[in-house]
């Protein structure tokens, strides 16, 4: 008798060819107009399935989990943050959680590295003057923004975003400091020509522009506050392409419409999709729709990555993406 299919439950679109080799592999139940599901959508479906698989707009708290059917055994994860899964009643309950991680470091580094250019460079200043037909031709003081050659990059995590961005920024003549939970290998800091800085507070003072590549956890909620913000100096920027919940909106904005932060280039939002409206007002931030991981190829080989961990855990073995902890 032919093995049963276990029942795959999708929250989102996915790349037709993921989910086309999805409706090969397994009974997978997909959501083809894209539409984010309900609380009561989720419970549903976590009372139905054996593998969910949800993406970083769905909270898979307590309330979905305390209602898992008995089959629920996988939480296969579209994407690396685990931050909107509730990692400690999953485990109570005996259900595995994996993520997708690795693949999505080069297209989240590049996206960095296009922030940190946009914002001294004042490049979607410059094209709204050019759309807007303000633009009256080129003068020696006109849109004057600054270099980032010989200028100082402090990365708030250093894994392998973080390490991606810094290899970048090398190439751009930025001098790299880093702030961690350990100190990364002497090799790697020898290559990148890295200083390690154990106290954030010292290196948020000490350097020009702040790239945050940490994941949201308990311990990272609002790392950089009010306090840590007005650290900087008022010609410093700040790039987020990692979580919203890591910066504290509310003192940013304060500070970037005071001018004591020069710029900020945010892809992510502390409450997303809802963007603080006082930042749509100011003209010194590059805002992005989280479309730091947004490339065709990122996203198929997320869901080659989500495939392999469902397959791995329905045939008796552990999943290569098993989520264990979650630091930076």
């Amino acid at each position: 008798m032919a093995k049963k299919k276990p029942v795959v439950i999708v929250t989102r679109k996915l790349p037709d060819p993921i989910e086309t080799r999805m409706m090969e592999l397994f009974d997978a139940r997909l959501n083809r107009d894209d539409a984010p599901m309900s609380q009561a959508d989720l419970i549903a479906a976590a009372k139905e399935a054996d593998v969910l698989v949800p993406t970083v707009t769905d909270r898979i708290d307590s309330s979905v989990l305390s209602q898992a059917g008995p089959n629920l055994r996988l939480v296969a994860n579209f994407g690396t943050g685990v931050d909107h899964i509730d990692l400690s009643t999953a485990r109570a309950r005996g259900v595995t959680v994996t993520n997708t991680p690795g693949v999505l470091t080069e297209d989240t580094a590049d996206m960095t590295m296009a922030l940190m250019l946009a914002l001294p460079r004042r490049l979607v200043e410059g094209e709204k003057r050019v759309r807007s037909g303000d633009w009256k031709g080129w003068s020696p003081t006109a849109m004057l923004g600054h270099r980032i050659w010989g200028k100082r990059l402090g990365i708030i995590g250093m894994g392998r975003i973080g390490t991606a961005v810094a290899r970048r920024a090398r190439g751009f003549g930025l001098a790299i400091h880093y702030h961690n939970r350990r100190r990364i290998d002497s090799k790697i800091e020898k290559e990148l020509e890295a200083t390690y800085w154990e106290s954030l507070d010292q290196m948020l003072a000490h350097v020009d522009i702040v790239s945050i590549n940490c994941p949201h956890t308990p311990a990272t909620f609002h790392l950089l506050s009010a306090r840590r913000l007005k650290l900087m100096h008022k010609d410093s920027y700040i790039v987020n392409t990692s979580r919203g919940e890591v910066v504290d909106e509310n003192a940013l904005t304060r500070l970037l419409a005071a001018g004591e932060i020069a710029g900020a280039g945010l892809d992510v939002f502390e409450h997303e999709p809802a963007v603080n409206p006082k930042l749509l007002e100011l003209d010194n931030v590059v805002l992005l729709p989280h479309m730091g991981s947004a490339t065709i190829e990122g996203r198929v080989d997320m869901g080659e990555k989500v495939i392999i961990n469902i397959k791995t855990f329905a045939d008796g073995h552990n999943p290569p993406d098993r989520v264990i902890e979650t630091m930076f």
